[in-house]
């Protein structure tokens, strides 16, 4: 080309300038990446509440088991390729405990809650899928994962503490002393602080990583035990005391951890019992102006609280960097920690021998407490973190009676409600066992519960694979991915400990994050096996044509999310249309009520709302003939519904049909024989009879 080739023709255009491509550091990836999960965890615990509103769970479970199956099939289509299939034989447990569940529907005593129950458990399989699935789409970014489970825990928290700082702008009708936003549940509450806790020692007590982003575990600790001791939730404490047991005696990183956690446990521990001592913030039923009053201060000690910490953490971590101890040192100090821990149960004792009662009779009245269905429940104030009596024997000793009936299967998935009426000492109406293995006995028998430790066994064997051995013969060198490993599977401990004495499984905001830890720990397999780097997702995907058996589980996967979604929503949809039909009947649109009541049974035709609604609509227009049929098909529907035979007895005691009323209310108080309603309509039943006569 000659040299007057290349200048451009008069008047020509410009050339386009060359477009420049948009690029982000891998810091900024992984900063969003962080920022992203967190924010999507915060939101489930958000709009998930405590789990027993379908209006919340239901779209938020849709949303999740379609992210969930598009996952899944992703990882099936162009997943990295592993020596074995990490974490198929926890999958394939976890799906046949949910096959258990919704097989329960058969032999349900509630078939209509046992239908929900099965769509919640298989939402939980869906995320724990999804966190084996996300092994293979992106196994490097488990500090990401560990750093949103971190930063979920850390907001729902604070803002719990806002909630005490700004009452009149958060929580202005809040009737009691105890943290329980966003969960209306204080046990709740102090479990997502405690879930936050091990990633937050990792954070800070890792080997890598910028200083400034290590030095934010500080405060984090701080506000996250600050959180539990506000929420009184002795639970949260047993369960953050265990899991950080077991990263303090597995992971070698013993003194930094305990710079981390030290600082924050003090200055937080020192925090709670200030706000212990002030009524605006402690006791229940106190006016706003007193709370508000209260709330500046805690506002105040809490902004000072996070300032000292962080500067701390800065000094702390700059020191570490600048003056690193010799190996020698650092296992003296180890050892010492590891020391001061065995002889907390030692002190413990040695403070139980000098009290008043001794050594065994101060063992004896805890076991008394602790085990006694009829000991007192502690009271709703700081003092019951110091208490061992609870009401959870009582539920416990329920389940297990209820269980007795049925050993094998158990009364079905959520049942352990509608029978435990039955079997009942109190008049307590109580949703839950409070304890995941008894609920389970209750709910699936003993099937049930051998398939749940089958699957907590399979778990935790590949938890090791992943994790271990750390010492003897075939011990793996440490390194940073191994330790985060033992920080997610101390993020599950957490939640497990917690949820066998009580029944936060519910709640998807503590569920979520623990089931999508437990995930990528037994989907990950050996840390020292690295996953072949071969062009990325893009060029997987594109070779997906040529394996049809990936194709079609892929398939299978979206179909069994979509079915899934389709199937969580229909409880929703029916409680809705009762909804609208009750407001026709209110407006007087009799038919249009009972259309609307007909589309409810048969959008839900597991559940008596529908038949109920469709009785009162009947009345309305004076048709008792069909009002009676709509109350015998919901005795036929769930034949061991105390509520179902009473509205049946009260009708035909009414109609003047005294001995049909007799025993329909005597099948009522069978079921419910501590019901003042079934007892009043079996008196005005009796003495009707006997009028007769």
């Amino acid at each position: 080309m000659s040299a007057s080739a290349a200048v451009p023709e008069l008047g020509a255009p410009p050339a386009a300038p060359a477009a420049r491509r948009l690029t982000l550091s891998p810091a900024a990836i992984s900063a969003l990446l962080v920022v992203g999960l967190g924010a999507a965890l915060t939101l489930v615990a958000f709009q998930g509440d405590g789990g027993l509103q379908l209006s919340r769970t239901v779209p938020l479970s849709i949303g999740i088991l379609i992210v969930s199956g598009l996952l899944c099939a992703l990882a099936l289509l162009g997943g990295r390729p592993a020596r074995r299939p990490w974490g198929l034989l926890p999958l394939v447990l976890f799906g046949a405990w949910t096959a258990l569940t919704g097989a329960s529907v058969i032999w349900a005593v509630d078939s209509s809650t046992a239908w929900v129950e099965a769509n919640r458990t298989l939402m939980h399989l869906g995320v724990f899928a999804a966190g084996v699935a996300l092994v293979r789409l992106a196994p490097g970014r488990w500090r990401e994962l560990l750093s949103g489970v971190l930063l979920a825990a850390a907001a729902v928290s604070f803002y719990a503490l806002l909630t005490k700082v700004f009452p009149g702008s958060l929580a202005a009708d809040e009737t009691y002393g105890r943290l329980r936003e966003p969960f209306q549940y204080w046990n709740a509450v102090g479990l997502m602080a405690a879930l936050g806790l091990p990633p937050a020692l990792w954070l800070g007590a890792r080997r890598e990583g910028h200083a400034a982003v290590t030095a934010l575990a500080y405060p984090a600790v701080g506000v996250l035990t600050l959180t539990i001791l506000m929420a009184y939730s002795r639970g949260s404490l047993l369960a953050a005391a265990l899991g950080l047991a077991v990263w303090f005696a597995v992971v070698p990183l013993r003194l930094r951890s305990a710079m981390v956690l030290l600082p924050g446990l003090i200055l937080g521990l020192l925090a709670g019992v200030w706000t212990f001592g002030q009524s605006g913030l402690s006791d229940d039923r106190v006016g706003l102006p007193l709370r508000s009053n209260a709330g500046t201060e805690l506002g105040i000690l809490l902004g000072a609280l996070i300032l000292v910490l962080l500067v701390t953490g800065i000094l702390a971590t700059w020191q570490r960097e600048r003056t690193p101890r010799p190996e020698r040192v650092r296992r003296a100090w180890g050892i010492a920690l590891l020391t001061a821990l065995a002889l907390i149960p030692v002190l413990a004792l040695g403070a139980l021998s000098t009290s008043d009662r001794g050594l065994s009779g101060s063992v004896s009245k805890g076991w008394r407490d602790l085990t006694d269905p009829n000991a007192p429940s502690p009271a709703n104030d700081p003092s019951r973190l110091t208490a061992v009596g609870s009401v959870r024997s009582r539920y416990w000793r329920d389940a297990f009676v209820i269980a007795s009936h049925d050993k094998a299967l158990g009364v079905g998935a959520g049942g352990y409600a509608t029978a435990r009426v039955r079997v009942r000492k109190d008049d307590l109406d109580v949703l839950h066992a409070h304890g995941f293995a008894v609920q389970t006995v209750a709910d699936l028998g003993y099937i049930g519960l051998a398939l749940a430790l089958a699957l907590l066994a399979a778990w935790l064997a590949a938890a090791y694979v992943t994790t271990g051995p750390w010492r003897g013969r075939g011990a793996r060198p440490e390194h940073d991915e191994r330790f985060g490993m033992v920080a997610l599977g101390c993020v599950v401990i957490v939640f497990g400990v917690h949820s066998f004495i009580d029944w936060t499984w519910f709640i998807p905001g503590t569920v979520v994050p623990a089931l999508l830890c437990a995930g990528w720990l037994a989907g990950r397999g050996p840390t020292l096996e690295t996953f072949p780097a071969d062009g990325g997702l893009r060029a997987r995907l594109r070779t997906f044509g040529r394996q049809p058996v990936r194709v079609a589980a892929a398939a299978a996967v979206l179909i069994i999310a979509i079915a899934g979604a389709w199937s969580t929503a229909q409880p929703l949809r029916s409680t809705n249309q009762v909804d609208d039909a009750l407001s026709a009947l209110a407006a007087g649109r009799i038919a249009q009520a009972r259309t609307l009541a007909l589309k409810a049974g048969d959008t839900d035709p597991l559940s008596v709302e529908p038949l109920f609604v469709l009785a009162t609509v009947e009345g309305a227009a004076g048709d008792t003939a069909a009002q009676r049929r709509a109350l015998v098909n919901a005795t036929e529907v769930q034949p061991e519904s105390a509520t179902a035979w009473r509205q049946l007895a009260e009708f035909d005691l009414s109609a003047g049909r005294t001995a049909a009323a007799l025993r329909e209310i005597s099948a009522a108080l069978y079921l419910d024989p501590r019901s003042p309603q079934a007892r009043a309509i079996f008196l005005a039943a009796y003495r009707a009879a006997r009028a007769r006569r």
